[in-house]
């Protein structure tokens, strides 16, 4: 049975990673699994937009456990926007690591206290895969900011990126 991360109103934006991570853990495998055969031919199809597909299955929980707990993860959406597993915009997001056989796409949300809209932080989800075949090298990984500007957001994206080259 795939258990749903559960939020508290009261959380850290560090906690908040911490209980998204262990969700993430327990199930990104066996979703990957069950939807290995049909997302590969989607690959073959459409390409990365198959890693959407992954996405669409394996995020929703986190942003619905999040809304329940009284955070909102999305910002307005823009006529144009393209968003992936309901809460990931694909123009907060960026890609520059890795070889074609493990890439690395970093998406940032700023997460806040719906009643107060009172950022919190902001919550990376790393997503390493592959251009060449469907193929997820390892499990997605949230990363927890307490930035909540785009600058410092990209500021924090690079030096999580700089640590994991050492």
């Amino acid at each position: 049975m795939i258990m749903k991360p559960v939020f508290r109103s009261d959380m850290t934006i560090e906690e908040i990673g911490e209980v998204g991570n262990q969700y993430i853990e327990s199930t990104w495998k066996p979703l990957y699994n069950s939807l290995y055969d049909r997302l590969t031919i989607a690959f073959s199809e459409i390409g990365d937009a198959a890693y959407g597909q992954y996405l669409d299955q394996l995020m929703p929980a986190i942003s619905d456990g999040l809304e329940d707990a009284g955070f909102e993860a999305t910002e307005p959406i823009k006529e144009h926007d393209f968003v992936i597993g309901k809460c990931l915009l694909f123009r907060n997001s960026l890609e520059k690591w890795g070889t074609e056989e493990n890439r690395s796409r970093i998406f940032w949300n700023v997460i806040r206290r719906k009643e107060s809209q009172q950022p919190i932080g902001t919550l990376l989800t790393e997503i390493p895969h592959s251009h060449l075949k469907f193929e997820l090298p390892s499990a997605p990984v949230l990363y927890s900011l307490k930035e909540h500007e785009r600058k410092q957001i990209a500021q924090g994206i690079r030096q999580i990126k700089q640590r994991e080259s050492w």
